[in-house]
């Protein structure tokens, strides 16, 4: 014997060998069709009988093989079924030919022989015959199935009659010795008439019929047989066929144990024939023979069960004959193939560890030169075998030979197709798998230098195969999965390959199906470049939008009185699908900020890197960049306009590196930290630019409300100067601008400012409203600046070290009040106040302008934007009021308020008042100006708590009346510039003292029952009041 069998299990001990071949031309898928369908008659219940016959079909047996057929009766041919196509009556004679001497092929051995014959239809096809079968067509043969039935039950016929006439004790008769066909030379000149050779010759003979009573489905009788054939066998050491009768003995007892079967697909459709061979047998006994040869016995399962071996002993018995075997040079393929049949029983009883010594075992059996076709199949099988006993590495080293096997380079046209396929079978045993998601979850799994070398090999095997996509995608799978093992040289090779691949045929996120069926999933590049974290970032602030306030307030429905949920719980846990707090607007730039980095040892350039989205139609615009060689943490912003409303989520990224194009989504990142991925996308807003007449300030406003100023314009004034702020407000977006308001908020600022220091009229502005895309408005600010004119007195001492002349002020002046310097007007830079004689001190107001706008389909909505402009103002000192004292006027409703004015600037400035001459200053000067006031009282201000004023003491009252007083004055002082072409006005509310008040007040009068005396009394003194007459007093 030559040719292994490595499909044979145990109980194919019990079937009958039927060989199917095609004679002349026949269609190979026509041939296969019949096959099939002949094949699936496996098993035929025997007709009066409960025995059941189990048919093994073959398309192709070597003859050689068939010589063993005494040795074990399973591997003799005993059936022939034929197929032909003959189409005409001529053609006939030779097609009968041939199929005569196809079954003298086979001759020695075969039962019975049919011809099925396709085509043929006339005379000839009508004559009855019993080994020849005529059909018009392939497809009009429904009695192929009853023909075969038929068939076995001639072979049954035939067993069975053989089996008899073995079975009978013929003590008369000489017992003829059967031989395997190496041994027949050996027995030339033996002693015919001795003991030892007749007990051989009986042995032998028991053995061969245990095989065929456990063929006829006589399993008890078989078991006896056998064990007669050992104990004969042993005592003249016939190590040989001693190992048959052995293996009989096993396989009859794993019939008995495993009615499915040890053969996996096969074994299974044997479960139900089994089962009925047991019940059969429990009515049959050996020796009681019928007319057929049948029997029945009701104590059959007692003596079955006490010849039967036990699942322990089966493999002792099996390892016995299997080394009896070993003795024997030329029954290499017999030991081979007990060894498979063995481990297909341990796999069943799930003993890995001794199935695998039978497997080694097998491995290291020498057989002759084997051909390549012959090596892939051992290996295959080897492999297959290692599979079931779940060694899986093992397996997957056999297959990977077999597969190498393939390509060898004494084959002429190599199969490199066959390569491929065996390659991807090996995948699972060396923890490998195509799904690049299998990668992303814990440790790795199994030796990287042995998968790196089989994904090698599949790359080398797909390019031979003239499949360039398969060798992008295994060597993106390579890249992606073993970049942590790749040395910087190989990382180096790969890139190079990969990029010689994908410029013929790019990398795509597409499904690549195999031939077989097999779908290999996309390779995303989640590792070139490393993501560390996803952040969606917010809208610039003056592009954010804000949702106007309603009575009832927004949030009150999706808030929860409780203090605690389960539901609300377990959603904070789904980060990456949180909804993030802010907005993003419609036709506006949104932007995703990613933290990556190169881990390559060279520089890595990433093409077409956007993102991807759901939810909302979203355009990406793809941004190209170039990271550095195995570089730190690198930020890369994402940007993207949302042309829809909706809720939008980002899902993750794509890029192209070395040619291949990836979507790497966030779900497949776990070590990504992400602020959340869900974001609302309002309706479009309009979008508003300012410019001013100002120039842009170096200092920028930090509010302390945390916004952020867009924009920030510088002013220098001099005290009491006024200027116009001109702002062009022009609408850079897509929706028209159609609300608008304007509120202003001074910061950083400790100085007292007297009157408005921001003042406007919107109206003029919104009367060019709608304000289309495109198009400019302008919007006109006043900027007046009044800070306390008062003189400090480190100032008054400055001027005395300097020997300044203040003319007209005698010390001694009882009407001069020297004004206490006021803490608010302390010098901020305390190296300027260390300066002696540095009378400039500048001071900064700072104020910021708030634009609120909205329009378009997100002011129907409700929301707004806001645009904020920070102003720096500088304000240089122009004069000072030095002193400041009281003279009576003609008029006791009147009097005259002296200032001394100093001119603290460095140019020629005019102060000039109402129905005053002008007070013309030059640098550095001081002079003396009387002002003619009316007197006022103060008793009636604030008179009434309706005004809204409360005053918490009277301080605060104090000042409120200094103000009162000193705006009415301030509208009668006026500052021109002459140089410098500039204006402003002076304000006198911070040198209005307690003194200098008294005396601008008119006398009070007590209102009583004297009324018309005390009026004559006040008229008398020269106090002149205006009395609202007698019916409006109190």
């Amino acid at each position: 014997m030559s040719v292994p069998d490595y499909m044979q299990c145990a109980e194919d001990h019990q079937t009958l060998l039927v060989v199917v071949q095609p004679i002349g031309i026949v269609p190979e898928e026509s041939f296969f069709r019949i096959y099939k369908r002949i094949s699936a008659v496996s098993q035929v219940n025997v007709r009066d009988s409960q025995r059941v016959l189990y048919i093994r079909y073959r398309h192709h047996y070597p003859p050689e093989n068939n010589e063993w057929g005494d040795f074990q009766t399973h591997r003799k041919v005993v059936g022939l079924i034929t197929i032909t196509d003959c189409s005409s009556a001529k053609d006939w004679p030779q097609t009968f030919e041939k199929f005569h001497l196809q079954k003298e092929m086979y001759g020695s051995t075969l039962y019975d022989s049919r011809l099925f014959v396709f085509g043929l239809q006339g005379e000839i096809a009508e004559q009855p015959r019993t080994d020849v079968a005529f059909y018009p067509s392939y497809d009009e043969c429904e009695t192929v199935e009853k023909r075969i039935e038929d068939f076995i039950e001639s072979l049954f016929i035939v067993l069975e009659s053989k089996r008899l006439d073995r079975a009978t004790d013929k003590s008369g008769d000489k017992i003829p010795l059967l031989c395997v066909p190496f041994e027949k030379k050996d027995f030339v000149g033996l002693d015919t008439d001795s003991r030892h050779y007749k007990k051989r010759c009986q042995g032998r003979m028991r053995k061969h019929v245990g095989d065929l009573c456990l063929q006829a489905g006589m399993l008890q009788d078989s078991l006896v047989h056998y064990h007669m054939a050992v104990e004969l066998l042993r005592s003249v050491n016939d190590f040989l066929w001693l190992g048959a009768a052995l293996e009989g003995l096993c396989s009859a007892s794993v019939i008995y144990h495993y009615p499915g079967g040890t053969g996996g697909k096969v074994g299974s459709r044997r479960a139900q024939g089994g089962s009925l061979s047991a019940e059969a047998g429990n009515r049959h006994r050996p020796g009681a023979l019928t007319s057929n040869g049948i029997n029945a016995d009701t104590s059959a399962e007692i003596g079955r069960a006490k010849n039967c071996l036990s699942p322990e002993d089966i493999i002792d018995k099996y390892k016995e004959a299997i080394s009896y075997y070993g003795k024997y040079k030329n029954a290499g393929v017999i030991e081979l193939e007990a060894c498979v049949k063995a481990v297909r029983v341990l796999a069943i009883q799930k003993r890995s560890m001794e199935a695998s010594e039978f497997l080694q075992n097998a491995v290291y059996i020498n057989l002759r030169q084997l051909s390549e076709e012959e090596k892939i199949q051992r290996y295959s099988i080897l492999s297959e075998l290692y599979e079931r006993i779940g060694f899986h590495r093992k397996s997957a080293f056999f297959k990977r030979i077999a597969a190498m096997q393939c390509a060898a380079p004494s084959i002429p046209e190599p199969g490199w197709r066959a390569c491929y396929k065996l390659l991807l079978e090996t995948l699972p045993g060396y923890s490998l798998s195509l799904d690049p998601k299998d990668f992303s979850k814990g440790t790795h799994r199994g030796w990287a230098a042995v998968q790196m070398r089989l994904l090698h090999e599949l790359v080398y095997a797909s390019r031979r195969m003239g499949n360039p996509a398969l060798c992008v995608r295994h060597l993106s799978f390579l890249l992606q999965t073993m970049l942590d093992f790749l040395s910087d040289q190989e990382k180096k090779d790969v890139t190079q390959s990969l990029e010689s691949y994908t410029a013929k045929c790019p990398g795509t996120m597409e499904f690549i199906t195999l031939p077989d069926g097999l779908k290999l999933p996309p390779v995303p590049f989640t590792k070139l470049p490393i993501v560390r974290s996803v952040k969606l970032l917010n809208l610039p602030t003056s592009l954010r939008p804000h949702k106007m306030k309603s009575l009832l307030g927004q949030n009150v429905s999706t808030k929860s009185p409780f203090i605690y949920s389960p539901i609300i719980a377990h959603s904070r846990g789904e980060e990456r699908n949180k909804k993030i707090d802010f907005q993003w607007v419609q036709g506006d730039v949104c932007e995703v900020q990613l933290m990556v980095y190169n881990p390559m040892p060279f520089e890595l350039r990433v093409e077409n890197m956007g993102l991807l989205t759901t939810g909302v139609e979203f355009e990406s615009l793809p941004a190209a960049l170039s990271l550095p060689a195995e570089s730190g943490l690198y930020p890369v912003t994402l940007v993207g306009v949302p042309q829809t409303t909706g809720q939008i989520t980002v899902n993750g990224y794509h890029t192209s590196v070395f040619g291949v194009f990836s979507d790497c989504l966030l779900d497949n990142l776990p070590g990504v930290k992400t602020n959340g991925s869900t974001v609302e996308v309002i309706p479009a807003l309009p979008r508003l630019q300012i410019s001013t007449s100002l120039p842009r300030s170096a200092h920028t406003l930090q509010p302390s409300t945390g916004d952020e100023i867009s924009t920030n314009v510088s002013v220098q004034l001099y005290n009491g100067e006024t200027q116009q702020l001109i702002i062009k407000l022009e609408n850079i977006g897509t929706e028209p601008l159609e609300k608008l308001e304007v509120t202003a908020k001074t910061v950083n600022t400790k100085e007292k400012l007297y009157g408005d220091f921001l003042s406007w009229k919107l109206e003029d502005t919104l009367s060019q409203f709608p304000l289309k895309p495109g198009k400019i408005a302008t919007f006109t600010v006043n900027i007046k600046v009044k800070l306390d004119f008062s003189c400090q007195e480190n100032l008054l001492q400055d001027l005395s070290d300097d020997g300044i002349s203040v003319t007209g002020l005698p010390l001694s002046s009882p009407f001069r009040q020297v004004v206490k310097p006021r803490v608010e007007t302390k010098p901020i830079n305390p190296q300027e106040s260390s300066k002696v004689g540095d009378f400039s001190h500048v001071k900064t107001l700072e104020a910021i302008l708030n634009f609120k706008y909205s329009g378009g389909p997100g002011h129907v909505e409700g929301y707004y934007r806001n645009l904020s402009l920070g102003l720096h103002v500088e304000v240089e000192p122009s004069v000072f009021f030095t002193r400041v004292s009281t003279l009576p006027a003609s008029s006791t409703r009147q009097c005259h308020l002296l200032l001394d004015v100093f001119n603290s600037t460095e140019h020629e400035l005019t102060i000039s008042a109402w129905n005053n001459e002008d007070l013309i200053l030059h640098a550095g000067e001081c002079q003396r100006m009387a002002i003619q006031v009316d007197k006022f009282s103060f008793e009636s201000f604030p008179e009434s708590p309706t005004d809204g004023t409360q005053f918490a003491n009277a301080k605060q009252l104090e000042e409120e009346r200094q103000q009162a007083k000193g705006l009415e004055i301030n509208s009668k002082l006026d500052i021109f510039y002459p140089s410098l072409k500039r204006e402003g006005e002076a304000s006198v509310e911070g040198v209005l003292n307690q003194l200098v008040l008294e005396h601008l007040q008119l006398a009070p009068l007590q209102w009583g029952e004297g009324f018309k005396d005390l009026v004559a009394l006040a008229y008398m003194t020269g106090f002149g009041y205006d009395c609202p007459g007698p019916h409006q007093c109190k």
